[in-house]
């Protein structure tokens, strides 16, 4: 069963400096219809005003993951990580006993934007870590690539949850496709572009929660349509 999440039935909140869409509960935005799904609790779509950003604040038991789409995002945290990530640029946190960290555009000129995605470890209190991941859009071109999985599984980012992140994209008139294993789920974010899965249309910011399906066809409508896909249990 495919239940479709369209883009503008997401959580909106317009700070001035900060514009940010929420795929589930989170802060101002409260919908008892999506506080998340499975283990994958935040999908936030931000973006950040030049020179602006999240200060220092702190996190604890949460598996952080955050993606670049354009612009440069400083990134600080008391573990003593200094990096700025650039587009296709991915990093995991996992906040584990605490965190403090900072998020803020590393460009006085241009804005930044990123999703921000949250999921809820399998166990609580582990040591934090860090870690960072960059991938080419001749990686992703015409297939899903794994950016995260369970004890980093082929290069991949590590998740201290049964769960897998992909990333792909999809031309027109070509077609990814994803076997889910039986017991498991997934929840399908389109990042960018126009695409099917399994038959239903998705625009920029569309999403489907994916149950009881043994596979996932993802076919291109527009050029470069770039996904999101979580595999969960």
């Amino acid at each position: 069963m495919l239940t479709l999440r369209r883009s503008k039935e997401r959580g909106h909140a317009q700070h001035g400096w900060l514009d940010t869409y929420h795929s589930f509960s989170f802060a101002g935005y409260y919908d008892p219809q999506h506080m998340g799904f499975g283990p994958l609790r935040v999908i936030n779509e931000d973006r950040v005003s030049p020179a602006k950003g999240f200060g220092s604040h702190a996190h604890d038991n949460m598996e952080i993951l955050t993606y670049v789409l354009s612009g440069a995002l400083a990134h600080k945290d008391s573990m003593g990580n200094v990096e700025t990530l650039y587009p296709n640029d991915l990093q995991r946190m996992s906040a584990g006993t605490g965190i403090v960290h900072s998020e803020f555009n590393g460009s006085s000129t241009e804005p930044v934007h990123f999703l921000q995605i949250w999921l809820e470890p399998a166990k609580q209190d582990l040591k934090p870590s860090y870690q960072q991941l960059s991938l080419t859009e001749e990686q992703k071109l015409g297939k899903l690539v794994r950016v995260a999985a369970p004890a980093g599984t082929g290069g991949a980012l590590t998740l201290h949850q049964d769960a897998e992140v992909f990333i792909g994209q999809v031309e027109a008139g070509g077609s990814l496709s994803h076997a889910i294993n039986p017991g498991r789920q997934a929840w399908l974010h389109l990042i960018r572009g126009e695409a099917t899965v399994n038959g239903q249309t998705l625009a920029t910011g569309d999403a489907v929660a994916v149950t009881n399906e043994a596979a996932l066809t993802i076919e291109g409508v527009a050029p470069n349509s770039e996904v999101l896909l979580f595999d969960l249990k």
